[in-house]
């Protein structure tokens, strides 16, 4: 606690400024760093061709050499971008534990000089540092754009079912650890003593030697710390408007007052988190920068503060854009809490498209994927479709697998192609999930059709071709018309060719084109009617885009409470997703509950 305290002495001596600045540095991401660098990315795609991205062209894209210097100078201009927020943060701090008032100015000059050192041969190892190391283990060091940056979910599906990758990957995030707790205090070395980042990096972890892992403990428990304190600030607020409204609820003036003070206490305190949540990271580290400094010996460095010039003329400029923004605040959530309070925004949320779940390989959490007990599992536990692999045997019959070679669900080792389907029917593809289902064979694609026929579910048929195919497409749209289930059923496929074989021999059937990666005007993709993304790649602008069109986007694989409700949020079409009760569930709360609904029913309510 006293660490806590030390921490909050050094963040609000001189807070104004510091504050100002952080607010100031996420309207430029917002507004004009990202743009920006947006706008950069997509002039390259244009002068080099490329409309639109996909797995299947990215690689090319890449190693074109205008693509190569673009990627170099955004990298340079994030690591910049990056540098001016840690350097801004650090010489506050260094100026309030010296007791000296700076100006927003003064930062933002110092900070702006600080950060253009990263352009010496000597400090280029700061790039990858900023954009990979802190936010990779993402301990609230790393500058606030940056700890956004996700790992895509199917990469860590990937990485997770091969066990030599999933060593490797904790071997990594455990070296990358180890190397940011002996590079903590890296950033004040550079920042208040100028010196070169090497020798910032010596002093850093000469500085913590026999201290790392308490250091390192300790820093963790007081983010926690801060986090509760956040937490527990918001809940307070919240439940005293809420008292007010609920003791008031006959008099809609004192609703209104309440309605409006939950509106105004979570702007307010996101506001806070936003421009408090970078500073308090560095404070607590630089609490402990100080006190290994005292302990050890070493004098501290203390860097000045630039001149700057005080023109009077601006401040009652600055003063007037203050009242200005505050008063908008507080007008627009008076007007919110209006309508909240005189029941004229509806909680309850129903959307002009239906949402649906997609069983993925079935209700393969439940039941060896992509057999028939995954999808009778499927159908139970209410799931509207049925997301199911396809291949072509070795005497030409569609069957149902995920992978090309049979051992992982089978324990044979052997490729799909090189069996016929008489000998594939004799193999056990449920034992591998649990002795229960010993005996689960590999079904046909016929024997789905029928059992989603008798049981009005849907299919989401994905074609895996293998090279070692005759006529598969043709063969895969025969079945499907023949049982005459065009209209039940889309054909999908991660490789585009596939699907302009579909559309050349079928027109009528419906083709979704699966992508790990997709940015850029995929509609252009002609070949397919809908389109099928990895979530990490779903955006607001691409759903946006995809529906103007006509069309409907799918999400796979949507494991997670939160990232379901994230892709409810966005409003996409169709939810991929081992979990198929989870995502029922969130839908159906999504339409009917809301956290505001029941703050507002509670408050309405008699006391």
């Amino acid at each position: 606690m006293k660490k806590i305290k030390k921490t909050l002495r050094l963040i609000f001596f001189n807070w104004k400024s510091l504050a100002g600045f952080e607010i100031l540095y996420k309207l430029a991401s917002v507004i004009v760093f990202v743009p920006l660098l947006l706008g950069a990315f997509n002039l390259t795609m244009r002068l080099t061709g490329y409309p639109y991205l996909t797995l299947e062209n990215v690689i090319p894209f890449i190693l074109k050499p205008l693509t190569l210097l673009m990627l170099v100078l955004i990298l340079l201009l994030a690591a910049i971008y990056a540098m001016i927020d840690i350097s801004a943060v650090v010489f506050a701090l260094d100026q309030s534990r010296q007791g000296r008032r700076v100006s927003l100015g003064q930062i933002i000059r110092f900070a702006v000089k600080n950060s253009l050192r990263i352009w010496k041969p000597k400090n280029v190892l700061l790039v990858p540092v900023v954009l990979l190391l802190l936010p990779f283990v993402h301990i609230g060091l790393a500058s606030g754009f940056l700890t956004s940056i996700s790992i895509p979910e199917f990469i860590l599906d990937f990485i997770q079912a091969n066990r030599v990758l999933s060593a490797l990957f904790g071997a990594a995030v455990i070296a990358l650890t180890v190397i940011s707790v002996r590079w903590i205090y890296a950033f004040f070395y550079f920042t208040l003593e100028g010196c070169s980042f090497r020798d910032a990096r010596r002093k850093s972890i000469a500085l913590g030697r026999g201290k790392r892992v308490r250091d390192f403990l300790q820093l963790i428990a007081m983010q926690a710390g801060f986090a509760l304190i956040y937490i527990i600030f918001l809940l307070a607020a919240v439940t005293l408007a809420g008292l007010i409204g609920k003791l008031f609820s006959g008099v809609f003036l004192l609703k209104w007052i309440g309605s409006t003070a939950v509106w105004l206490t979570i702007v307010l305190v996101l506001a806070v988190i936003a421009a408090l949540a970078i500073p308090i990271g560095y404070g607590c580290i630089g609490i402990f920068y100080y006190r290994r400094k005292a302990e050890t010996g070493e004098p501290v460095i203390h860097t000045e503060a630039p001149e700057t010039e005080q023109n009077p003329r601006f401040r009652p400029l600055w003063k007037a854009v203050r009242i200005a923004v505050s008063c908008l605040i507080i007008a627009a959530s008076l007007f919110l809490g209006y309508l909240l309070a005189a029941g004229k925004i509806n909680p309850q949320i129903e959307y002009l498209r239906t949402m649906e779940v997609t069983a993925h390989r079935g209700a393969s959490a439940f039941y060896p994927e992509n057999t028939m007990a995954a999808f009778r599992g499927a159908k139970e536990l209410g799931a509207d479709w049925i997301e199911l692999d396809v291949q072509q045997s070795k005497d030409g019959q569609i069957f149902v697998l995920h992978d090309t070679n049979l051992k992982r669900t089978t324990g044979v080792d052997a490729n799909t192609w090189e069996m016929t389907y008489a000998e594939i029917a004799k193999l056990d593809a449920g034992s591998f999930f649990d002795a229960d289902f010993a005996g689960e064979k590999i079904p046909l694609l016929s024997e789905v059709i029928d059992f989603a026929k008798e049981n009005g579910m849907k299919l989401n048929i994905e074609l895996k071709p293998t090279g070692h195919e005759t006529g598969f497409e043709q063969c895969v749209v025969d079945e499907i018309k023949n049982a005459s289930f065009t209209d039940s059923c889309v054909i999908t496929s991660q490789v585009y060719e596939v699907l302009e074989h579909v559309k050349a021999y079928d027109d009528s059937v419906t083709t979704v084109y699966v992508m790990s990666l997709a940015y850029g005007d995929i509609n252009q993709l002609t070949a397919a009617d809908h389109f099928s993304v990895e979530a990490s790649n779903a955006t607001k602008s691409m759903i946006s885009q995809v529906h103007n069109a006509g069309k409907s986007l799918y999400v796979w694989t949507v494991n997670t409470e939160e990232s379901i409700k994230k892709m409810i949020r966005l409003n996409v079409d169709n939810i991929i997703t081992d979990n198929i009760s989870l995502a029922k569930q969130c839908i159906y709360e999504s339409r009917y509950s809301s956290l505001l609904g029941e703050y507002l029913r509670q408050i309405n309510s008699p006391a």
